[in-house]
């Protein structure tokens, strides 16, 4: 016995789920993702990466603009699924979508909630130094996230993490979760818990304006916004090199020894003063270039202590 399911995903975090379901003999009667957007040196539509997958898979892929419409929810109901599962998918299901599958619709959501529901959950569990996260199904209703959970895993943060390793690590774990939710679904056992009222945070959209550097802050504070924003949108600082100030974003890097004036480099294997205690470089990128290791840099970019970031 399997389950007919409406997929709606769209970024690499969806993949797994999609894959799992697949795997598991569940039939997956439509996928819902994004448009197709222009992307690259030649602006070319580039499809999603869930769209990518569904159509290697031979699934209908649909991507409407808006569920909104009495056309978007006709269609929805014509799928006759039993429920839907939504991982990451990027628009919001109005109420008449949510009730039309007959079990209803289920969210892989990327943080123990009510910690961290909304935009950016990988990123604010990072930066806000936690200490683990997880994954956790849920039943949607209208709110942001905050229907009744259904099962979780937790996963812990270490500070080596960036939010892609953190991301990497989720994803096949929620994949597994959401398999074993739709089993449980199928079999008429899938008990669902009300979110609690207390410990509610929420994971705002990262904005660039938060990517610049304080030196200033504690050097695990320090460390924890640098990975939280690792790969993307990258924290940023800038470093003097040939009397120039150039910004360079740091993708990496570890508590170091030392102290000093907060910004102030204090050897020549970019070891930087915080306000207390100091953060190594490990891994950094300059404008238009690849990732590169500290060394590697270093070898074309000697720098000397006592210089300044800023």
């Amino acid at each position: 016995m399997s389950l007919r399911l409406i997929f709606m995903g769209t970024p690499d975090f969806a993949v797994p789920t999609l894959l799992e379901l697949v795997a598991h003999g569940h039939e997956i009667v439509a996928v819902y993702t994004r448009v197709a957007k222009p992307a690259g040196r030649g602006m070319k539509l580039q499809p999603t990466p869930v769209e990518i997958e569904a159509t290697r898979l031979g699934i209908p892929v649909l991507t409407p603009t808006t569920l909104k419409t009495p056309e978007a929810l006709e269609q929805f109901r014509a799928h006759d699924a039993d429920a839907a599962v939504v991982v990451a998918y990027g628009m919001i299901l109005p109420q008449a979508i949510l009730d039309a599958p007959k079990l209803g619709c289920f969210n892989l959501h990327a943080s123990l909630l009510p910690r961290w529901r909304g935009a950016a959950p990988i990123n604010r569990a990072i930066m806000a130094g936690d200490s683990e996260t997880g994954v956790m199904v849920m039943k949607m209703d209208v709110g942001l996230d905050t229907g009744d959970v259904a099962m979780a895993e937790r996963l812990a943060i270490s500070d080596t993490m960036t939010a892609a390793d953190l991301h990497d690590a989720l994803a096949p774990l929620g994949g597994d979760l959401m398999v074993r939710a739709m089993g449980a679904l199928e079999r008429g056992r899938l008990q669902l818990t009300p979110q609690s009222a207390e410990g509610v945070t929420y994971a705002a959209k990262i904005d660039k304006a938060e990517a610049r550097i304080d030196w200033n802050k504690a050097a695990r504070e320090v460390l924890r916004h640098i990975h939280g924003l690792s790969p993307f949108p990258g924290a940023w600082c800038e470093l003097p090199i040939e009397g120039e100030a150039v910004r360079v974003k740091i993708l990496r890097g570890e508590i170091a020894g030392g102290s000093g004036a907060a910004g102030e480099l204090l050897d020549d294997r970019l070891a930087i003063a915080c306000q207390q205690g100091a953060f190594r470089i490990l891994e950094l990128q300059r404008a238009g270039k690849g990732a590169m290791k500290a060394e590697d840099f270093l070898r074309g970019t000697p720098l000397k202590a006592g210089v300044r970031l800023t």
